[in-house]
């Protein structure tokens, strides 16, 4: 049966029937909010490269997530900005470090109320600004692999429910996974950035964490933008390895990875809406090349359609707000 009997435009003729048919929803309950806290400053510092994101103080963090816990928002990411920075990225693992002071506040303040996700890695802490501990001028992958072990402790303790090892080092999350183990934290979960790609949408992060390399580039351990069955195997490795989630980052660019790692894994998959993605958006509605409301609920939607159970986005407080009004 075809057209004339056949008309698609039925179903779409008004909101109520589109709503009734619409394949992939949205939720307050799909987002992560990534949040910056820095250590040492008396207010919050907006972030010229990402329009409406802070580098927050302790303070004014923890009121940010009690706004997100009302918007229906059920986790955040934490990145910390340290007042001091070293070779080997020492203060990641600080006990009263910025991250772990935060964890600590958050769990006192907000109790069960957001699921607590600090991002560990090490170039926000090292002087050298590269994810590892640098050797002969080269990551080191086996010495940054204990690093992580002890900066994965280190947020168990202050109060953390997922870590999330971002440094694509190989083994990382075995490493995490086994450190947790034996200090009795088998109920601290790994969200492993899986699939993490040398991406040119990272920049405004950069700026904004503080965590540019001082030499050369990522590419030796980020995959390179032209696989996808390389960022297969990478994740098939952090789930045997014992990864509670998988991530794939950005978003946009690989929703083609997304969607295979979804199909072919079947496990809670993420994807990073990240920072460039967030500030071309921001900068397109501010010259009024679009309208920055659908524009956000579109690339949400196709993140969620591709194969995301989890969105990060810098979007995540004013998508939800908007959702819980309908």
């Amino acid at each position: 049966m075809g057209f004339p009997d056949r008309r698609f435009r039925r179903l779409r003729r008004t909101e109520r029937l589109r709503e009734m048919v619409r394949e992939t929803a949205l939720a307050p309950a799909d987002f992560i909010a990534p949040l910056f806290v820095k250590e040492g400053q008396s207010r919050p510092a907006p972030i010229a490269a990402m329009p409406g994101q802070l580098q927050h103080t302790m303070t004014s963090v923890v009121e940010e997530c009690g706004a997100l816990a009302e918007a229906g928002v059920p986790a955040v990411m934490l990145f910390g900005i340290p007042a001091r920075k070293d070779e080997a990225g020492t203060p990641a693992w600080d006990a009263e470090g910025i991250v772990q002071q935060t964890l600590r506040r958050l769990r006192g303040e907000l109790a069960d109320r957001l699921v607590l996700i600090p991002d560990l890695c090490l170039c926000e802490y090292t002087s050298h600004g590269h994810c590892g501990v640098v050797r002969d001028g080269a990551v080191d992958n086996d010495a940054t692999l204990e690093a992580y072990a002890r900066i994965a402790l280190s947020y168990a303790d202050a109060g953390a429910d997922l870590v999330a090892p971002s440094g694509m080092m190989d083994g990382q999350v075995g490493t995490v996974r086994r450190a947790l183990d034996a200090a009795g934290r088998a109920d601290v979960g790994v969200l492993a950035y899986a699939a993490k790609y040398a991406s040119a949408f990272f920049e405004p992060f950069r700026h904004a964490a503080e965590s540019a390399p001082r030499f050369g580039d990522r590419r030796a351990y980020q995959l390179d933008p032209a696989n996808a069955a390389e960022a297969l195997r990478e994740v098939q490795s952090d789930i045997e390895e014992g990864a509670d989630i998988v991530m794939v980052k950005p978003a946009l660019p690989y929703l083609d990875v997304l969607s295979r790692v979804k199909a072919t894994f079947g496990m809670p998959t993420a994807a990073y809406h990240v920072s460039g993605e967030y500030a071309m958006l921001k900068a397109a509605a501010a010259n009024g090349w679009l309208d920055e409301t659908q524009a956000m609920f579109e690339v949400l939607t196709a993140i969620r359609r591709a194969g995301a159970d989890l969105i990060l986005t810098y979007f995540a407080r004013p998508a939800a707000e908007r959702l819980r009004r309908g």
